[in-house]
């Protein structure tokens, strides 16, 4: 049996651990871009080679901050992302654009949430190997990471919504 390629022809990584650290990688590599000077080949080294990410901050009941390894990220997924969002920045933040309501314009988005949906659209674009709802499922378990708010459900809603102009989910009837 043959195993699915990506666009660039790579076989993918399938396992989840991995491919969920990606994701949460891209998003923090997104957000470094648009917060520094810092190029994003410099940060996707940076990411690979261990400098940034693979270590998260978690709480306990005490309110006691204790640092965790996270597990090895899907490097070619992560790599995709970032470079999607990259060469295709502007068809992704007019996306964006084009989805969020009136109540919560582009110009009220959060950094981080930018980074969510701008995450998640690459991979809608690009990886058609991975299922839309699996996509969209994912990037909102990563805005509960940031948000207990009603950011998820927007996340939720605006990749859907993206999925389904993009042809990847039918349209609601």
């Amino acid at each position: 049996m043959m195993a699915d390629a990506t666009s660039s022809g790579a076989v993918p990584d399938h396992d989840p651990l991995r491919r969920n650290a990606a994701r949460l990688a891209a998003v923090q590599a997104l957000y470094q871009i648009e917060a520094t000077d810092n190029s994003p080949d410099q940060v996707i080294k940076d990411f690979l080679i261990g400098r940034t990410g693979g270590f998260g901050v978690t709480e306990n009941e005490n309110a006691q901050e204790s640092i965790v390894h996270l597990p090895e990220i899907d490097s070619e997924l992560f790599i995709n992302i970032v470079r999607t969002v990259q060469n295709r920045g502007d068809d992704v933040d007019g996306m964006i654009k084009n989805s969020v309501s009136a109540e919560w314009p582009w110009e009220r988005l959060e950094m981080t949430l930018r980074a969510i949906l701008r995450a998640g659209i690459a991979e809608l674009l690009e990886r058609t190997d991975i299922p839309p709802g699996a996509t969209i499922a994912e990037f909102v378990d990563v805005s509960h990471a940031f948000y207990d708010g009603p950011e998820p459900r927007m996340v939720n809603a605006i990749l859907d919504k993206v999925a389904r102009a993009l042809g990847r989910l039918e349209a609601r009837k």
